[in-house]
């Protein structure tokens, strides 16, 4: 599996908790509807969660200012994603997908790429039971 990774900033003047609503509202409809002519076999959103803890985290590394979010988008293999963007449907697909994405998303300063997983924990890496996310931070 390949996957394109898609992090964001928001267009300038909207409220993040505007940004995150149309994203996930909006835009995910709109991704599903179109994921069979690009070829998209899942899609996640992350979305931040700022505050206190997430700008102390931000500074204890001298990090630069964080994503608004973080799209992940995974196709079969490059091949894949290439023939489906190529095709007709898959063109007029990509077009519609970006059109919506200018109304919400600054694309000059969000930076998108291919990239490959290397799990090192959780249920492929570690060969135990699923990650646990609802228990995985209680104390021992």
């Amino acid at each position: 599996m390949v996957k394109l990774v898609f992090c964001l900033h928001r267009r300038d003047g909207m409220a993040l908790d505007e940004f995150q609503r149309y994203w996930r509202e909006e835009h995910a409809p709109l991704v599903q509807h179109h994921a069979a002519a690009l070829g998209i076999v899942r899609y996640v959103q992350t979305h931040t969660r700022p505050g206190p803890e997430a700008d102390l985290l931000r500074a204890s590394r001298d990090g630069p200012e964080a994503y608004d979010g973080v799209a992940e988008l995974w196709f079969r293999d490059t091949a894949a994603l290439i023939e489906a963007a190529a095709s007709p449907e898959g063109m007029a697909a990509g077009a519609a997908l970006l059109e919506d994405e200018r109304r919400f998303i600054d694309l000059a300063r969000s930076p998108l790429f291919l990239a490959e997983e290397h799990e090192v924990l959780g249920q492929a890496g570690g060969g135990g039971a699923p990650f646990d996310t609802e228990t995985a931070w209680d104390e021992p």
